[in-house]
């Protein structure tokens, strides 16, 4: 399929249909998977209608999760979707852009999560932290929020442009990326985890609200592409000076 390695992932869903109408956009485009985080009501026979018979294989192999963290442990890149900026929601990516590094990924044989909160309210503070970069859609300010399945066909009509686009000519020798596999969201969560006590135990994070000020770390690795051998590079040095302190 075009875009074989991307992962639709469903926070919260509340309808159905929407989950039907997602699952047609995914097989439009050439997406070959749908993850369900704690949707609030599942029921594939109120889907199906809305997915058409193109997309009846996806609602038959969708996965269910519990946590948004759990959805994406094993993807590379994490492209949370919003509506809402400022605040906690920085450096914003255009669709456009966001597709040119999931296109990238995806040449080095990477996973990629595409992520899209509930209907009504979209992600929340504690769910766009486990997204490495988020992407918002340029609407007129008078109605800037799109229906779910919307969201997801544009997303991924871009995603599908944008690997064409990267794709190397018939016999070209695709390029080893340098220094090893990239790490995968679960791994940066560890190193996010191991970072956090290390910057509380030197006083250097403070206040009631550590993983509010945490953001600009997340935000400097998300841009980083850490590979596999940094990362252990960087769990070392906490776990060293978490000794030395101790």
């Amino acid at each position: 399929m075009l875009l074989e390695g991307v992962e639709i992932v469903l926070v919260k869903t509340r309808f159905p249909e929407n989950i039907g109408m997602a699952a047609r956009a995914c097989a439009n485009m050439g997406c070959p998977c749908i993850r369900l985080v704690d949707p609030e009501r599942w029921d594939r026979e109120k889907a199906a209608p809305l997915a058409t018979p193109k997309g009846q294989d996806l609602l038959d192999s969708v996965q269910l999760s519990s946590t948004l963290a759990e959805a994406v442990a094993s993807s590379t890149l994490v492209l949370g979707t919003t509506a809402r900026t400022g605040g906690w929601r920085q450096a914003l990516l255009a669709p456009a852009q966001a597709a040119r590094e999931a296109a990238a990924a995806l040449s080095r044989g990477e996973r990629v999560s595409l992520v899209f909160g509930p209907e009504d309210r979209g992600l929340n503070n504690e769910e766009i932290i486990h997204c490495q970069r988020l992407v918002t859609i340029p609407t007129d300010a008078a109605a800037s929020s799109l229906n779910l399945a919307q969201a997801v066909l544009l997303m991924l009509y871009e995603c599908a442009n944008a690997v064409r686009a990267f794709r190397a000519p018939p016999g070209a020798k695709k390029a080893e990326t340098a220094g090893g596999r990239a790490v995968t969201a679960d791994e940066q969560e560890r190193l996010m985890a191991a970072l956090k006590s290390m910057l509380l135990s030197l006083d250097y994070l403070h206040g009631d609200n550590p993983d509010y000020f945490m953001l600009p770390w997340r935000r400097l690795f998300n841009r980083a592409g850490l590979r596999r051998h940094e990362y252990d590079a960087l769990m070392g040095l906490c776990r060293q000076v978490r000794h030395k302190l101790n």
